[in-house]
């Protein structure tokens, strides 16, 4: 155990605390500035990072997880990558079950992290089936640990003590008080999270999850139609996200999503994900909603190294309902970090 708590003191110097950018725009007219933490400068380049390293240091703290344990995870990629890299760090098995349709530069890098990978394919259950999957490798074997991100109750306290307080200290060191946060949801633990840190804070703030227009898992309540925002929108709603503690579900395209991701990068040399291009996108939705003077936050994901095979580095065709032809990035400049 004295070498685990090691390992986690030097790794937490390299999670968190990231910085924050004000993106300056102009849509149709109306100026325009939202505020996004940058999760690309993790341990791992993604906000998943946050969320492993505390899962595993509670885990080792309540004697759930001991050394020499194998450690299973079902992943949509970047929490496979983080939970790959901080495992084997402990010295830990690692082995990812993960969509045989996520990029192959996911699964490159949580090879390369010495991990192993368990494909499931639509036919197998996707993500509903790889979670059975892993609970019947628990059930057989004592040896093996369960991160269980999407019901986890410390993926949530992971961003209620970090990401949601870093927000907090950056916004209040800059004068600012959010009308409004929003996340692209996954697992939830962003969304929820940050939403509890930032409403022991502040009253009336909204807390908006955003998904995809053409996957409403959300909305809908179940799986329906396919989308290429990689990261958000798996296939079910999460244990740990409870929509009645949210605001109204924010939705954008994933090919409007795409196209912002592009002109973050060609207009400013902000390499992020698509998920990205969608919270960026939802946050300026909010942002024509509640008042272009609304202070409204969000986060970059990851970055986009991990899309290099995806249609995010190919020409996507512009829709009439798109909003990223219309928005005018015009500047960017930083927020102090928090800490």
């Amino acid at each position: 155990m004295k070498n685990a708590e090691k390992i986690f003191h030097s790794l937490s110097s390299f999670i968190g605390n990231t910085p924050m950018v004000g993106i300056e725009y102009r849509h149709k007219g109306s100026k325009g500035t939202i505020y996004a933490k940058c999760e690309n400068y993790n341990y791992t380049g993604s906000i998943k990072d946050r969320m492993a390293f505390f899962i595993l240091k509670e885990a080792y703290r309540s004697q759930k997880l001991h050394p020499g344990n194998q450690i299973v995870e079902v992943t949509s990629g970047n929490t496979g990558i983080a939970i790959a890299a901080l495992g084997r760090a402990l010295n830990h098995q690692v082995s990812i079950i993960m969509p045989d349709w996520m990029s192959r530069e996911r699964k490159d890098i949580i090879h390369g992290f010495g991990a192993d990978i368990i494909e499931v394919s639509k036919e197998q259950g996707g993500f509903v089936g790889g979670i059975k999957m892993a609970n019947e490798m628990a059930a057989e074997n004592p040896n093996i640990f369960l991160p269980l991100q999407f019901s986890n109750r410390n993926n949530i306290l992971a961003h209620k003590n970090t990401t949601g307080v870093e927000i907090y200290v950056q916004l209040q060191k800059a004068g600012l008080r959010p009308t409004a946060f929003i996340a692209g949801v996954g697992t939830g633990g962003t969304v929820m999270g940050v939403g509890e840190a930032l409403k022991m804070k502040y009253d009336g703030i909204k807390i908006h999850p955003l998904e995809p227009l053409e996957s409403p898992t959300l909305t809908t309540g179940c799986k329906i139609g396919t989308h290429r925002i990689q990261g958000i929108s798996d296939e079910f709603i999460p244990d740990i996200v409870k929509l009645d503690q949210l605001d109204e579900v924010i939705q954008v395209s994933d090919g409007d999503s795409i196209l912002m991701a592009q002109k973050l990068a060609a207009t400013f040399g902000m390499a992020t994900g698509i998920s990205s291009g969608a919270n960026l996108l939802g946050a300026i939705k909010l942002q024509t909603m509640y008042g272009f003077n609304a202070v409204i936050a969000t986060v970059f994901a990851d970055c986009n190294k991990k899309y290099l095979s995806t249609d995010l580095m190919k020409n996507e065709p512009v829709k009439e309902y798109y909003l990223t032809p219309d928005v005018e990035l015009l500047d960017f400049f930083p927020i102090d970090r928090a800490f």
